[in-house]
């Protein structure tokens, strides 16, 4: 347990640390969950939902080997829970490309904005994360052969759009 001061220096640095992974991360989850839901003020809400979520987690979430993961899957489900509850039929604000983030052009966005949550939620943790195909089904809650499947899928769509 400690003493008062020791417990006090141990939520600083606690604090410090989440500080840190906040500055690192929100950004990138933030245009990550931008373009797998098309909607920048939801992509925002979930960011900034799934944030709070891992500070007040943040002594089992920090000690995650990549607590990103489960921050942008968090949001991706809030996102997705708030659009079943809203019916939102379109979305139409879209993340604006950047070359220094790596952001894909504009063709290839608005091909993406065509695919279902499900699939661009996977081209968006394998391509623009570049997190791997384990890791993205450990992210999605989905079984390797899941995110292979959806990945396959997804460029395939992607690769007849953008002919």
């Amino acid at each position: 347990m400690g003493t008062p001061s020791e417990q006090q220096t141990n939520r600083q640095t606690d604090a410090r640390s989440f500080e840190t992974f906040y500055r690192e991360q929100h950004d990138r989850t933030y245009r990550a969950l931008g373009l797998a839901l098309r909607n920048t003020t939801l992509a925002r809400e979930a960011t900034d939902e799934a944030m709070t979520r891992a500070l007040e987690r943040w002594d089992k979430i920090g000690l995650y080997a990549r607590p990103e993961q489960w921050v942008f899957r968090v949001g991706l489900n809030w996102a997705i829970s708030r659009l079943r509850r809203r019916q939102y039929e379109t979305l139409s604000v879209l993340v604006e490309p950047s070359t220094e983030d790596g952001l894909p052009d504009p063709t290839v966005t608005t091909a993406l904005a065509k695919l279902p949550v499900k699939l661009r939620a996977v081209v968006v943790a394998r391509l623009y994360l570049d997190w791997s195909t384990e890791t993205t089904g450990t992210a999605l809650g989905i079984p390797t052969g899941t995110v292979k499947s959806r990945l396959s899928r997804a460029l395939t769509r992607l690769s007849k759009e953008l002919e």
